[in-house]
């Protein structure tokens, strides 16, 4: 019998008296190197990278809703940024969701014309995406909480590599290398969006501004087509220079907004539950947090990331998140089929979604299909396969209390 195995039963054999005993004396004050957990909390705060004036500014800028007069589309998905990230504030998920598409031939996948991603809007109806015949693979995708990115982003690549490493072969996630968009020719471990397509958050504020509002910016200058077929005719907003449509460089701005916002807070009656603490400890023993990893230490402020674009600032250096990700794309059966950043054999891998914040969420899972953190833990597969049979041998009052620690978080 392995070691895992041996302590998983002993575990799950214990009083939940035992577990409290347990978690208290291994509950550290300070993360690793005397780092400090970041700051968290849903009360619409910056976490100290940038004022609470400039925070506000920032905050109003994510919030502004573009119109045709300002670029939008010709194709998009929503007019601001907040459209898709506001629960329970700005920032946050919610239930909006994207479509991809695109065609698999049994051996690689290939994009739908235009780009795997279908936009749901357009100012003209004769522009209108839809999906084309012979694009079979159709996935949807839940926008995710941008709170607490800049703590993300500010983890060293190494730290994102060396969890990968200590994984089990089994279980080994998958680290992206994508390119920083504002540092032309260097590239980064991948840590944002579904496939982790994105390392910095510029690159992928260019992204979103492009992609789902429609406006092209100083990092992308391309306009987006029509299943294909150029936007030009109806295109009322030409570039204007070097910044596109954006001419208040906003991309700049969604990204300030990003890093400064603050992680997202746990329930504290609940998790001070003895239910959820329990649940916390069961959570690591059928091996849940191989994958969401429970405790990550970023680089220490002054570190410069992003192929020297950004240093990172004593605001976000050598803070302990719990986001509960690895930041890796992992098999878990339930994929997608989309293949982005990574190459073909990622096409049915996603990025471990962190799951702070998760009870702020009603649809789970990438595609939103589960409504309940117990759905979503039954829906594993593939690499989880194991961690799921364990999870099943659990009594109903552990099952419960694991339940109680996810719905803390």
């Amino acid at each position: 019998m392995g070691t895992s195995q041996q302590n998983f039963r002993w575990i799950v054999g214990v009083s939940l008296a035992s577990l409290l005993v347990l978690i208290a004396s291994r509950r550290p004050l300070e993360g690793q190197n005397g780092s400090i957990d970041a700051p968290n909390g849903f009360d619409g705060q910056t976490n100290g990278a940038i004022s609470q004036q400039d925070f506000v500014q920032a905050r109003l800028t994510f919030e502004e809703r573009d119109d045709i007069q300002k670029g939008l589309g010709p194709v998009y998905n929503a007019q601001s940024c907040v459209e898709c990230h506001q629960n329970p504030i700005t920032g946050g998920a919610s239930q909006v969701s994207v479509l991809r598409a695109g065609h698999f031939d049994g051996t690689n996948f290939f994009d739908h014309p235009g780009g795997s991603l279908i936009q749901d809007r357009a100012i003209v109806a004769g522009l209108q995406e839809h999906v084309l015949a012979g694009n079979e693979v159709r996935a949807f995708r839940m926008s995710l909480s941008i709170l607490g990115d800049g703590f993300i982003e500010a983890i060293d690549d190494r730290t994102i590599m060396d969890i990968a490493r200590s994984q089990p072969a089994n279980m080994r996630g998958d680290v992206v290398q994508v390119p920083i968009l504002e540092a032309p020719g260097t590239t980064r471990v991948g840590r944002f969006g579904w496939k982790s397509q994105h390392a910095s958050l510029l690159s992928f504020s260019a992204d979103a501004y492009l992609n789902e509002i429609g406006i092209t910016n100083r990092l992308l200058l391309l306009e987006n087509s029509s299943n294909g077929n150029s936007v030009a005719a109806a295109d009322r907003v030409p570039d204007r220079g070097p910044s596109g449509e954006d001419v208040d460089n906003d991309v700049d701005i969604f990204a300030q907004f990003m890093r400064a916002t603050k992680a997202p807070s746990r329930d504290d009656n609940l998790a001070r539950s003895a239910d959820a603490q329990a649940g916390a400890t069961l959570f690591n023993a059928v091996g849940c947090n191989t994958c969401h990893v429970t405790d990550i230490t970023t680089a220490p402020a002054g570190r410069v990331i992003n192929g020297g674009t950004f240093t990172v600032p004593p605001a976000l250096g050598n803070k302990t998140i719990h986001a509960y990700s690895d930041f890796l794309l992992h098999d878990v059966g339930t994929g997608d089929g989309i293949v982005q950043n990574g190459g073909q054999s990622t096409r049915n891998k996603l990025r471990t979604p962190p799951l702070w914040g998760l009870r702020t969420r009603s649809r789970l899972m990438h595609d939103g299909f589960s409504v309940s953190p117990f759905d979503a833990i039954t829906r594993h597969g593939g690499e989880a396969i194991n961690v799921l049979r364990l999870f099943n041998t659990l009594r109903d009052d552990q099952k419960l209390a694991l339940i109680a620690f996810l719905n803390s978080l």
